[in-house]
């Protein structure tokens, strides 16, 4: 088996194409070692991955992606090797997913305001402690021809700025941080990319664990100067491929975008000395 592993990964409980179980035989098909399923504010794909990962040798890490705010940018945080099990995590996660609903509900009643046709209902997830997004209802639209691609969702109607566009609900990274490491897992700063330095700093000031080095967006440069910092600020590094396929059409990125087995054992050696 090659020694590579995908930190970064969604299913069909958040935003992504995929079934946990789909998803587990893709990382088979191409080898990798262990993967990560961060779905946003929920981790109800876990259980299912893990059964499927047991018995085709696919080890499944603890994980989710949670939205933060600081100063009015949004940032992305990972958390991993979490106890799945944990009443307050799981407490926090189902409020935002509240939230989501909520959220969808409210860009709904605007789109059928522009005159669509549309009920919350029509969108079918998977388990009921699954995160509804944007893009459930971009796909929603397509569905019923209301627009010719996911991307004229967005860009029209439901992306920033736009006329059904809602804010979502954000928790300090301070929170974030906390909600994880209580958890006893490790939170890491999501694609960093279009980041400010002055916002990472800051970051990394409020107790950050580690930061995603290796992501699509990253040029080699970027990869190189955010290794520099987590070395610099004794910070841990993870990367992955954020595969969502269908609509996203990154399955190319599925398979290209990995770090090695041993940034998962050194993850591991940190989790248990924070929890010392």
């Amino acid at each position: 088996m090659i020694d590579k592993i995908d930190l970064h990964t969604h299913t069909t409980h958040s935003d992504g194409f995929y079934t946990p179980e789909e998803l587990l035989l893709k990382t088979k098909s191409i080898g990798f070692r262990a993967i990560s399923i961060t779905d946003h504010d929920s981790i109800s794909a876990f259980n299912e991955a893990s059964s499927v990962g047991r018995k085709i040798g696919v080890e499944v890490i603890p994980g989710v992606e949670l939205s933060t705010d600081i100063g009015g940018s949004e940032v992305h945080i990972l958390g991993y090797l979490f106890d799945v099990k944990n009443k307050d995590l799981e407490g926090y996660l189902k409020f935002f997913r509240d939230e989501r609903y909520k959220r969808a509900c409210r860009i709904i009643e605007k789109l059928n305001s522009l005159g669509f046709t549309l009920s919350i209902d029509e969108i079918k997830l998977p388990s009921k402690n699954s995160a509804i997004g944007r893009p459930h209802i971009a796909k929603l639209l397509y569905e019923k021809r209301y627009v010719s691609s996911y991307l004229e969702a967005f860009n029209k109607y439901i992306g920033n700025g736009c006329p059904a566009h809602e804010k979502k609900v954000h928790l300090s990274p301070q929170s974030a941080f906390k909600i994880i490491n209580d958890a006893g897992g490790l939170s890491f700063i999501a694609h960093p990319g279009k980041m400010p330095e002055t916002l990472l700093k800051d970051l990394i000031d409020a107790g950050v664990d580690g930061i995603e080095v290796y992501h699509p967006s990253h040029s080699t440069d970027k990869v190189n100067f955010y290794k520099g910092v987590a070395n610099e600020f004794f910070l841990l590094s993870s990367g992955g491929s954020d595969f969502h396929g269908g609509k996203r059409e990154d399955d190319i990125n599925f398979g290209k975008y990995y770090v090695p087995y041993e940034t998962l054992a050194n993850m591991k050696k940190n989790q248990y000395k924070n929890s010392a």
